[in-house]
C-alpha cells in the first residue's frame, strides 16, 4: 500500500517521513469516495468475505518504477481494527511504522488531520468492504466461487490522472492487490499469514494508543 520508495527518507528509527505530495494524492482518493454502491460481481463476493473486528498479517510488496530496472521491494505486518484504525509496520528493508484512523495519521512527520473518508480504503481493503471503493471506479469481475478478481478503473477526471486501474483479488480474504498509476508506475501486493485474534496483543494496543486524543 505504502511504496517503498518512499524509504529513501527513513531514519531507520520507528517512524519513516513520507513526502507531503504523497499524503495529498492518498487524500485525493480517499476523498473521491463517497456513499457506495455494489454491483452484482460485489454481491457475489461479500458474503464469503470473513467480516471480524480484527484482521492482521504480513504483506510483501513490490514496487515497480519506471527509471529502474528492479522492483523496490519491502515486507512486513499489517493489523486492521474496525474501531482503532489501521497499523502498517514495514520491518524490511528499513523498520516504519504508520498508524492512521478515520481522523489522525501518525508518520515520521507527527500526527496530521485527515478527512473522515480517509479511513474508507482501509476499511474497504482491510476490513472486508470492498463496496466502499466503488463510488469512485467503474467494476467489472470475475467470481470463482472459490477465488474472486476484480478490476477497478477511475471514473473521476482527477482520480484518472492518478492512478489506471487496480486490480483486487482474493477468497474468504483479500490476497493481492495491483495498482497501476498512470504514470506507468506499478504496485503490487500480497497479503498472506491473515488471522482474527479475538483482541490485540500488548504491542497493538500500545501503537494504538499514540492515536488517542
Amino acid at each position: 500500500m505504502f511504496s517503498t520508495a518512499l524509504l529513501q527518507d527513513c531514519t531507520g528509527l520507528r517512524y519513516c517521513y513520507i513526502p507531503a505530495t504523497f499524503l495529498k494524492t492518498l487524500l485525493l482518493f480517499f476523498l473521491l469516495l463517497g456513499q457506495s454502491y455494489a454491483d452484482d460481481v460485489l454481491i457475489q463476493i461479500t458474503p464469503r468475505l470473513a467480516k471480524t473486528p480484527i484482521t492482521q498479517g504480513d504483506f510483501y510488496q513490490q514496487k515497480y518504477l519506471k527509471a529502474l530496472h528492479k522492483p523496490l521491494i519491502s515486507s512486513g505486518t499489517f493489523t486492521y481494527h474496525q474501531s482503532k484504525g489501521v497499523i502498517w509496520k514495514t520491518l524490511t528493508p528499513v523498520v516504519s511504522l504508520l498508524l492512521v484512523n478515520e481522523s489522525r495519521l501518525l508518520t515520521g512527520q507527527g500526527e496530521q488531520a485527515v478527512p473522515a473518508a480517509f479511513g474508507k480504503v482501509f476499511k474497504a481493503m482491510l476490513g472486508a468492504d470492498l463496496a466502499a471503493l466503488t463510488d469512485g471506479f467503474s467494476v467489472t469481475g470475475t467470481d470463482q466461487k472459490t477465488s474472486w478478481q476484480l478490476e477497478l478503473t477511475p471514473k473521476e477526471e482527477m482520480l484518472k490522472k492518478i492512478i489506471s486501474t487496480m486490480m483486487l483479488s482474493g477468497d474468504t480474504e483479500l490476497r493481492h492487490l495491483e495498482i497501476r498509476e498512470a504514470g506507468g508506475n506499478i504496485t503490487r501486493i500480497s497479503f498472506d499469514n491473515i488471522t482474527h485474534p479475538a483482541k490485540l496483543n500488548d504491542e497493538q494496543q500500545a501503537d494504538f494508543e499514540r492515536l488517542s486524543p
